[in-house]
């Protein structure tokens, strides 16, 4: 599987975030391109981001850096690690699923 954009390892860091446990990189659905983050995605390509809708989220666009395995967009949310090798992500990219996914909308409380 390639990953594109500006990354300095083979398990998908990039440029932009390269800790540890930044070792997925996401398949864009505006290009079927996996990268591993938004900002590579807006430096590599001029074309507008568009996020996976709900009823897409049994599609197969995370890829594990660590295994190459591709996981479903369900499996990611709902697990802090891959489900293959067990390697564990970053609990931060969860600031950026707004503009990888169409999350559920939460109503306010009263």
């Amino acid at each position: 599987m390639k990953i594109y954009g500006f990354t300095v390892d083979d398990v998908g860091r990039c440029k932009h975030y390269h800790r540890e446990n930044d070792i997925i990189s996401i398949k864009f659905k505006c290009c079927n391109k996996y990268y591993p983050c938004f900002k590579c995605h807006e430096e590599s390509e001029n074309h507008i981001m568009q996020p996976w809708s709900q009823e897409e989220f049994d599609h197969y666009a995370i890829l594990c850096g660590n295994c190459k395995k591709e996981l479903t967009i369900n499996e990611y949310l709902k697990n802090g690690k891959c489900i293959y090798c067990h390697s564990g992500f970053n609990p931060n990219c969860s600031l950026h699923y707004h503009i990888y996914f169409d999350l559920p909308k939460h109503s306010p409380t009263n």
